[in-house]
């Protein structure tokens, strides 16, 4: 198999009636796990670096960007790189070039015509430069810089302000607020599945659910079902590495060499995925 453009993976889920997921990279070790994950499971899946992500590598999308993606060529099912919640348009315009074939810019927390206005603009340039471009319309709970609960009034997606938005946008994609929240660690978030009915309805491009590591497999089946094409996942991936990282230097407190700890978190977030995949992709 081989790197393959992020569209080609969306839109064959989406003729299949099923959501491809997308998993957060931080680390080598995260983009090593993910795909061994889903070599495990016989599925594709996208590899996404996030902004913050590319602020712990020192603003240096390259590096990280570069080894996820040898790791994606390396994979015996199809991989894409997708470059996530991106805010600022100069790592927007790198984004090509370091070898993502996807975006997601995210001008979720501005006012309305604000975002539209952003996400326009970003998704002309993106469609200059050959990128497939995401963008997020209300808000999905969790980020430090919006305000309000993921239940709170008026903070779920609309139908109709979506196809309008979708429209004046041109965007490819839209992720939506339908009562998840970004960095949980309890699989407890209820999602409303009338709402994705009416999103699918009404929006022509896929919906992508963001802050999927807080819904539980049968809600994640039930958002599949009720029309969620992408399904983006990095807080359980974490969960995963870091407590067995806990777990294996309790048992051994005089380890100093990295490699045994790093490898069980590897294996901890490889069968997270391949579990996780068999729910979404099933």
């Amino acid at each position: 198999m081989s790197l393959v453009p992020t569209r080609e993976l969306v839109s064959k889920a989406a003729a299949a009636g099923r959501a491809v997921a997308a998993f957060n990279v931080i680390t080598l070790e995260h983009a090593e796990a993910v795909t061994a994950g889903a070599e495990a499971a016989g599925t594709p899946v996208i590899l996404q670096i996030s902004e913050n992500a590319v602020r712990f590598h020192g603003g240096r999308v390259e590096p990280i960007a570069r080894a996820a993606a040898e790791v994606g060529r390396g994979c015996g099912v199809d991989v894409a790189l997708h470059l996530d919640h991106v805010t600022d348009m100069r790592l927007l315009r790198t984004a090509a070039d370091a070898g993502f074939s996807s975006a997601m810019f995210d001008a979720g927390a501005q006012p309305y015509a604000e975002n539209l206005a952003a996400t326009r603009a970003a998704a002309q340039w993106a469609h200059g430069a050959g990128l497939w471009l995401e963008a997020e319309l209300g808000y999905v709970g969790g980020k430090p810089d919006a305000p309000a609960s993921a239940h709170a009034a008026g903070v779920r997606t609309d139908p109709e302000e979506a196809a309008r938005y979708v429209a004046d946008t041109g965007v490819d994609a839209l992720a939506v607020a339908v009562g998840s929240s970004h960095a949980m660690t309890e699989r407890s978030a209820s999602l409303d599945h009338a709402l994705i009915e009416r999103l699918r309805e009404a929006v022509p491009v896929p919906l992508v659910l963001h802050g999927s590591s807080g819904v539980g497999d049968e809600e994640l089946r039930r958002a599949v079902r009720a029309g969620i094409v992408k399904i983006n996942i990095g807080t359980a991936l974490n969960v995963a590495f870091t407590g067995t990282v806990r777990e294996a230097l309790a048992e051994r407190p005089d380890l100093t060499d990295p490699r045994p700890y790093l490898a069980r978190g590897r294996e901890a977030i490889t069968e997270a995925v391949r579990l996780l995949l068999a729910v979404v992709s099933g």
